[in-house]
C-alpha cells in the first residue's frame, strides 16, 4: 500500500483566517485522485477523529475539477493566542502524509 504522501502532488495546511485552518490534498491526475476518492479513506469522520472534534465542525470538499480534497476546520485556539503553537497552521497536515490508501 502507498500513502497519501506518496500519491499526492501536494499536501498542505494553512490559515483560512484567524479562527479556521484548511488542509489541501491535491493530485497530479484524475486517475490517482479517483482511486483515492473511491477508497473513501478521506472523509469527514476520519478528520473529526484526527483532530478530536465533532463531524459537524468539519467542512469536507471533493473538488473533482482540481483533483483535490479540501478540508476546513476550526483552529483549536485563535491565531496568535498564547496557546497557539502553529501560527500559520503550516504543520497541521502531517497526519495525512502517512495515511495508507487501500488498494494501492
Amino acid at each position: 500500500m502507498k500513502t497519501i504522501g506518496e500519491l499526492a502532488k501536494l499536501v498542505r495546511s494553512k490559515n483560512a483566517g484567524p479562527f479556521v485552518m484548511t488542509i489541501d490534498i491535491m493530485f497530479a491526475d484524475s486517475e490517482t485522485y479517483e482511486l483515492v476518492k473511491k477508497t473513501g479513506i478521506l472523509n469527514r469522520r476520519m478528520v473529526s477523529e484526527i483532530y478530536q472534534m465533532s463531524e459537524n465542525q468539519v467542512q469536507f470538499f471533493e473538488v473533482d475539477n482540481c483533483y483535490a480534497f479540501k478540508i476546513s476546520i476550526p483552529r483549536p485556539c485563535f491565531q496568535g493566542d498564547i496557546r497557539d503553537s502553529d501560527s500559520h497552521a503550516g504543520q497541521q497536515y502531517a497526519p495525512f502524509v502517512d495515511l495508507m490508501v487501500p488498494g494501492t
